[in-house]
């Protein structure tokens, strides 16, 4: 690659607009794009040692991109490019989870030729996709490249998350550039204001039964360790979203675990008792998939979005900025008004402990079942058990796998669990687990997934094997979509909507990876011994679990 710049530069500059393009993300650090073909790029790309990954439908190298950007706190930007028309139309629902997870992906999908692209009724994704991105451009000129990527790169460092999207049209690949005087940006952090702090610790200080909830701010800043500082000097529970889980290590004392539709006792318990609760890092969006805050809660919020403030639950005092930043402030003026010793935290984790044990007592006999079909509950029981849980990164599906898994996995490490819960799609844990693997490789990466979300993307399965990304898949597979069964009356018909079925692990085989199914409850732990070790041979594995029609949850 290096000798290819130095024969351009030798001879003459300018260069053909893929390799333009190459060039700048070269500059950017990239290492690879995920992409679907065609798609010029991925082509021209490969000539400048960017590895191109090419998956079998456009939303799960969305997916993919997603999780890179999450599991490095942005320090990577997921890239995802796809060819014009019905390309970009499949690719739409990724990029709308994105969105609405504000995580920060660069999107390139090719554009008709300048002359059909404002003709009705071609897709214009620079035009469809706007109100689900941050900025969303098409090149009209090769000599543009330098300031449109440099404008998109800016947005993705900085700021609240999501995607980014710049359009190339198909009759531009011959136009030449020179992308000397690229620049690139630098992240920018928002900085806050800081009587808007000393008020806020001043509440803090003198509240009785105070309680941050941690969003995914704290990830995208990185301020796991100031959260954990504050947490511990003033003796205060925390728990966390499902996009913010991990950001609090949850075998901690003062860890209340993370809420989502499904939650742990001391999480409700606790909220619903606080006399303030301090929001980090968190918009308070209300959806089918978040904790609900308790009627006439008194609510600090502090999230890098002023626009999120007030905006679902009324607060008491706002606070904008990064949460680094404001975490970093509220600690200097805490330890102005309460000392640097620490809070005794031994009363408010026996309350932790107290409420959660006959919660947790209540959910054993699921937990430890030993019921044949197996209890989905024990699979992800065990799970957490035998996998070494500080060097795993792990997500989940939609529905019951993110249900069953999310009040009981204790997640220890920051990034080490990727959760999801507004513009949830079956399927997307699959690429999550691969986007994962790729920027965490000595990561042990899982996903959880059941039969249903299995028949949306498990074609991609193949890609794990084929691009050699080894993750472990868990499938729960009741031949059923049964948590629909309690929204819907039992049809005493032969045939019925929620009923599915399928051999995956055989399917996972076929793919050349390893597959295996698992039936009886004392095969399950060696089942997943098997399937790590797999993974460390670097084949992707499919552990597929019969379960029951469990549809029971953790709602409080």
């Amino acid at each position: 690659m290096q000798e290819l710049l130095a024969d351009r530069q030798g001879r003459n500059a300018s260069m053909k607009l893929g390799d333009a393009i190459a060039t700048i993300l070269k500059q950017e650090g990239v290492e690879y794009i995920i992409g679907y073909p065609v798609n010029h790029l991925l082509e021209h790309v490969a000539k400048f040692d960017i590895r191109p990954i090419i998956v079998r439908q456009e939303r799960v190298g969305l997916h993919m991109a997603d999780a890179v950007s999450r599991v490095t706190s942005g320090k990577t930007i997921g890239i995802f490019a796809m060819q014009h028309g019905p390309g970009t139309e499949n690719a739409y629902g990724g990029v709308a989870q994105a969105w609405s997870e504000s995580v920060p992906i660069l999107v390139l999908p090719m554009g008709y030729p300048r002359r059909l692209a404002w003709v009705e009724r071609n897709y214009n994704a620079s035009v469809s996709m706007r109100s689900i991105t941050k900025t969303a451009e098409p090149i009209t000129s090769a000599k543009e490249i330098s300031n449109i990527f440099r404008r998109a790169f800016q947005n993705l460092k900085s700021g609240r998350g999501g995607p980014v999207l710049v359009e190339i049209p198909t009759d531009l690949w011959n136009e030449e550039f020179d992308p000397k005087d690229y620049i690139v940006p630098q992240r920018i952090r928002t900085g806050t204001d800081l009587s808007a702090v000393a008020e806020a610790a001043k509440m803090l200080v003198a509240a009785k039964r105070p309680v941050i909830y941690a969003g995914q701010g704290v990830h995208w800043a990185e301020a796991w360790t100031e959260l954990k500082e504050l947490a511990e000097l003033l003796a205060i529970p925390v728990t966390t979203s499902l996009e913010g889980k991990s950001a609090f290590p949850e075998t901690h004392p003062l860890s209340l675990g993370s809420g989502g539709l499904a939650i742990p006792q001391a999480v409700r318990t606790f909220l619903d008792k606080s006399d303030l609760i301090f929001g980090i890092g968190c918009s308070f969006t209300e959806t089918s998939f978040g904790v609900k805050m308790p009627a006439g809660a008194r609510i600090i919020q502090a999230t890098l979005d002023p626009g999120d403030i007030n905006k679902d639950v009324p607060v008491v005092l706002g606070i904008a900025g990064d949460a680094k930043i404001v975490l970093e402030a509220m600690l200097a003026e805490v330890r102005k008004l309460h000392g640097n010793k620490p809070k005794d935290a031994k009363a408010v984790a026996k309350e932790i402990s107290d409420t959660n044990e006959p919660w947790l007592a209540k959910w054993m006999p699921k937990l430890t079942s030993n019921d044949a079909p197996l209890n989905p509950y024990r699979v992800l029981w065990e799970l957490q058990k035998t996998v070494d849980v500080a060097n795993t990164i792990i997500t989940h599906d939609a529905g019951s796998p993110r249900d069953q898994l999310s009040p009981f996995w204790k997640a220890i490490t920051p990034l080490s669990y990727i959760g999801w819960g507004k513009t949830t799609q079956l399927g997307a844990g699959l690429g999550f687990a691969m986007g994962a693997k790729l920027a965490k490789p000595d990561k042990l990466c899982i996903n959880v997934w059941g039969d249903a979300a299995i028949g949306f993307t498990g074609m991609d399965f193949e890609t794990a094997v084929r691009e050699r990304i080894p993750i472990l898949s868990i499938l729960l597979n009741n031949f059923s979509m049964a948590i629909e069964l309690k929204v819907m009356p039992v049809s005493t018909e032969k045939y019925r909507a929620t009923d599915i079925s399928g051999d995956y692990a055989a399917m996972a085989r076929a793919f050349g990876g390893y597959g295996e199914r698992v039936e009886k409850p004392g095969d399950i732990v060696a089942a997943i011994k098997r399937g790590v070790a797999a993974t460390e041979k670097g084949q992707p594995a499919l552990l597929e679990f019969i379960t029951s029609k469990e549809v029971e949850v953790s709602r409080l």
